[in-house]
């Protein structure tokens, strides 16, 4: 795939101006014979776009700021925190604070159930939350105001009506990955931002410069958490690499990121697959586990060449009915065209 791959049509009216001639045709007027310079330099048109950071093999080949943003710049990454949430999640089953992913949630948050449960509570396990297939009704999108204006997250997570059974299709729900970060604090003695500082801490460059918390003080699994970019990009090279950092210190196993690469659901944004927070999905012709929050906040893996990419867009403006997230994946592939030329059969 080339730069023409920007040259997809725009979704929505407000995506007029950011495309308002090719991307190619001005890419082409550029003097620069480096590919990766070509691209990104045409990137510049994806008007919401902030940052792009490109890791090959551990090695960061290209560092990018827009409209005076850098990658050193605090960035609210919402969803895209759903992957360090579950995350912990392996390596509190690694440290043995948790069972195992098929461990009912229920008996984790007994304190918080509703006075007369659903029966089916007992049957969602901590795997159904990380792949929302809890079939809780989602407290995302259009329900997100009424969840987080309630007095008690976890309560009104788990008090939310059965509208599919647990194991069933995907509902993308915050709720979920929020009962996450309450377990967390429940097996780990401490709040999920202390036990990420410690869990986490070794990754070179990682830190959580802000995270919103609930009124009981559970931090938010799954959104509102700000990071850098270079930080975001820290932990994507750790789980690239299996787990360990540059010292070869274990993270968290190798098998849990197996794991949480596996396709449990569909996603309905895309068609992608959805494993345990990470998006599943073809792009350029590799496979890629990636993590995608509200605007366009995208952690991208590409295993097989070694590639780890972070880009960061506006977090208060869409990014996907109105196109802006597939012109990013376009993005994507344009950089993986680059480096993975004659890397296919």
């Amino acid at each position: 795939m080339t730069i023409s791959t920007f040259l997809r049509p725009a979704r929505a009216l407000t995506m007029a101006a950011a495309i308002s001639f090719p991307l190619a045709a001005w890419a082409q007027e550029t003097t620069s014979p480096d590919p990766l310079t070509t691209v990104l330099d045409a990137a510049e048109r994806l008007e919401p776009l902030r940052t792009v950071t490109i890791s090959l093999d551990g090695e960061i080949i290209a560092d990018r700021g827009y409209n005076g943003y850098t990658s050193s710049d605090p960035t609210n990454i919402k969803s895209a925190s759903k992957v360090i949430v579950t995350t912990m999640i392996g390596i509190a089953i690694d440290r043995g604070l948790l069972e195992g992913p098929d461990q009912p949630v229920a008996e984790l948050l007994a304190d918080d159930l509703p006075s007369d449960p659903d029966p089916r509570l007992d049957e969602i396990t901590l795997s159904h939350l990380m792949s929302m297939q809890a079939g809780l009704e989602a407290t995302s999108g259009a329900n997100y105001g009424r969840w987080v204006a309630s007095s008690n997250w976890v309560r009104s997570a788990l008090a939310q009506p059965m509208v599919a059974e647990p194991g069933g299709p995907m509902i993308y729900s915050t709720g979920s990955t929020h009962l996450l970060s309450a377990i967390l604090t429940e097996v780990g003695g401490a709040s999920t931002r202390q036990l990420a500082r410690d869990w986490l801490g070794p990754i070179d460059g990682f830190a959580i410069t802000g995270w919103h918390q609930d009124p009981q003080g559970v931090y938010l699994g799954g959104n509102e958490l700000a990071m850098t970019p270079l930080s975001l990009l820290a932990f994507g090279e750790m789980i690239r690499n299996g787990g360990v950092v540059d010292d070869g210190e274990r993270i968290v196993s190798e098998g849990w990121i197996d794991q949480s690469w596996q396709q449990r659901t569909t996603s309905r944004f895309g068609g992608h697959g959805y494993g345990y927070g990470w998006f599943l999905a073809e792009l350029g012709g590799h496979d890629v586990s990636y993590a995608w929050g509200y605007g366009g906040q995208m952690l991208y893996i590409v295993p097989d060449l070694d590639l780890t990419v972070v880009m960061t867009s506006d977090p208060n403006s869409p990014s996907g009915g109105n196109g802006h997230r597939d012109r990013l994946q376009d993005l994507l592939a344009d950089i993986i065209g680059i480096y993975g030329a004659g890397s296919q059969e």
